[in-house]
């Protein structure tokens, strides 16, 4: 299991790495007004979100797989996994809520400014602070 267990951190880093920088991707393009700029925008949220999204889905096997080999087994008592795992369902309905601003600004319908989206970038750093707590900490 400890290979599986660090798959499942190398998908998370790349995950979040995308979770982090999307969204400062989306200040930059909200504040952008030149036309060369806002379509290169458009392409590097785009790459990003498959990227990311690659992350998200090997994050998810990877755990999945390690929920069935033995954490389930073994921690299924605990709050702390359970916590953890409604932690997880919140950041997977973030980053689908990423999906579609960045279909709203590949379609010029963007309806924020760019305090908006700095604020929006700080809720998966809050979410990896949780996460990681219940994990490394268990704390019940």
């Amino acid at each position: 299991m400890p290979w599986i267990k660090a798959w499942h951190v190398i998908f998370m880093v790349t995950w979040f790495a995308g979770l982090f920088y999307l969204p400062r991707l989306f200040v930059y393009h909200a504040a952008c007004t030149d036309a060369p700029g806002l379509e290169r925008f458009k392409v590097m949220e785009r790459k990003l979100f498959i990227i990311m999204t690659i992350g998200a889905v090997g994050t998810a096997i990877f755990g999945i797989w390690m929920l069935a080999g033995y954490a389930w087994t073994a921690y299924h008592a605990n709050g702390w996994l359970h916590a953890k795992l409604a932690l997880v369902v919140a950041l997977i309905a973030y980053h689908i809520y990423c999906w579609k601003l960045v279909l709203d600004f590949r379609r010029d319908q963007n309806r924020h400014g760019h305090v908006f989206y700095r604020w929006v970038n700080e809720f998966p750093a809050l979410l990896l602070v949780a996460i990681v707590l219940l994990v490394v900490v268990k704390p019940f």
